[in-house]
Formats: structure tokens, sequence, C-alpha cells
């Protein structure tokens, strides 16, 4: 056993199109852990050969369907092999291994149910144009999620039993990352960081950085849209609505006044006040969707 006779930790690496770097990557982790699953996200070449070759359990996808998916199977696999632990890390080689016991540490020792490895906590070689997209993403989820998180789109976490157990994947592709860390709260589950290091070439990312940013705001929104929709639907709404009154307001006194209808102060009145029944109609449908859900649930 790795870490105790009592604890299983396994690895979990989400994978498409590594042949390049699988090889290295299984081979760098497999004295750190007891197990490593492998998810073959649709790849088009040897990366799925090449993990079971090696050892590695192999969960297949014939089309590549993202990272989330990957993730919830993963996820799903670990807790059907018994892991008590399990540490995601990418199939490319930016991270470190070595670097596994300092990332579980918080959770063998009761502190955290999910600690992210952060590039950020000590300063890492990141090309310029990655750390500036890596803040913006994540000032934009710690606004939502109410956490001061200093890497949100890390993959290299670990995850305890509980988390495993706990944890509800909605998003398909990349913006996973995000929405794990928007519902911990809810969840009950605690999240920690430790400093780790990471490594980029050329092409270490499956996604290019806009595409990646895009993704992740994306889904973000749509998160929170759907958790809170009387909060940030029917908020915007509101705000909408109150800029198309004030054009509304100031139509008719230009009309009261001189007999002008001004089409410009026309148009923007009934576009805001459309758009805004349009947000509020939909925040009250979602938050009686959810509330029905909820019901049922209980």
């Amino acid at each position: 056993m790795v870490v105790g006779a009592e604890t299983m930790l396994v690895a979990c690496m989400p994978a498409y199109n590594e042949e390049r770097s699988i090889a290295k990557a299984l081979l760098g982790t497999q004295p750190y852990v007891d197990k490593i699953i492998v998810c073959d996200d649709g790849s088009t070449d040897m990366t799925g050969l090449i993990a079971e070759r090696l050892g590695a359990i192999v969960i297949k996808h014939a089309t590549n369907q993202g990272k989330g998916v990957a993730l919830r199977d993963l996820f799903k696999k670990a807790v059907e092999v018994g892991a008590d632990i399990a540490v995601t890390l990418d199939a490319d080689c930016q991270h470190d291994p070595r670097e596994i016991r300092t990332l579980i540490e918080p959770l063998l020792e009761g502190r955290a149910d999910i600690t992210i490895g952060s590039r950020f906590l000590n300063p890492a070689h990141i090309p310029a144009y990655r750390r500036f997209g890596l803040r913006v993403l994540n000032a934009f989820t710690n606004a939502f999620s109410s956490g001061n998180v200093t890497d949100t789109q890390s993959g290299f976490r670990a995850y305890s039993k509980k988390a495993l157990s706990t944890i509800e994947i909605k998003e398909k592709d990349i913006g996973v990352d995000s929405q794990i860390l928007l519902d911990a709260p809810s969840k009950g589950l605690r999240v920690a960081e430790v400093s780790t290091s990471v490594k980029y070439d050329e092409e270490s990312s499956t996604y290019n950085p806009v595409h990646h940013g895009s993704k992740v705001v994306t889904s973000i929104l749509k998160i929170v849209a759907l958790k809170s929709p009387l909060k940030y639907l029917g908020g915007l709404g509101v705000i909408l609505l109150i800029i198309g009154s004030f054009a509304f307001t100031r139509l008719l006194d230009l009309y009261n006044m001189s007999r002008y209808f001004s089409l410009p102060y026309a148009l923007i009145a009934v576009t805001f006040i459309l758009s805004a029944l349009l947000f509020i109609i939909t925040a009250l449908l979602l938050f009686t969707l959810s509330q029905y859900t909820s019901d049922l649930r209980k």
C-alpha cells in the first residue's frame, strides 16, 4: 500500500489523444498510488491501448464527450474499486506525481474533502497569457462561489470518499472544475489548497485559452442561473425593466411637451421591457421547477 494499510489511493486520468505522453504519466504515477484509472475519452490514437498495456484500468468512450463526462465516469469507477482518496491529474505530464503526497495531506489529516493543487500559491512558470486568463476565471468563479480559491481551474486535485460519493457532475465539458467548486458549499464539502508545480509546453493543453475561457464562463453563468434563478435572472430582469421604464417615461415626456415621437426611445423602451419580461418569466419558471424537483427528492 502507498499511503497506509487501510487507505486505498487511486489516480484518475482523463485522456484524449495523449499517446505521446500517457506512458510517461502512468509510469511516473504508479509508485505513488494503488491503482490508476484512465478514461480514454474517444481518442483516435493509441492512448487507451498504451494505458491498458501498462496496467491501468481503462474506461473507453466511443466518441469524445468532454472532461466532465470523463470525470463522472472516473469517479464512479473509483467508488466501485473502493477508493478512499482519488487524485485527478492530467495525462499530458503537466503535473508532478511526486507531489501527490503533499496534495492528499489535508484529506489524511481530516482538514478537507477536496484539495486543489494550486499553481499560484508560490510563483510558478506560467506563460503570461495563461496567467492572465486563469486569474480572470478565478475571480469569476470565486465571485459566484463566495470562495477564495487561487487556482479554480487546476486539474490536479484530491477527493475524499465523501466527496466522491457526494459530488454530482452536471457539466459535460471543461467547466466541470468550476461546477464542482460552486457546488461544494451546498454539499458540505470543505476545500483546501496546497502549492504544486506545473509544466507547460506548446502542446500542453487540449483547449486553446480563448476556447477554455469561453467554455468556463458559459458554464458558470448557466450553473448560477439554474441554482438561483430569482437572484440572477430575476435581478437582471428588474434592471432591464428599470432601464426600459426610464426610456418609456422619457418618450412620454418628449411627446407631451413637443408632440415629438422619439423612435430611438421607443425602440429602447420596447426592447428592454420585453427582454425584462422574458428574464423575469424565465426566472419564475426555473424557480418553480427547482422547487418542484426539490420536493420530489424529499
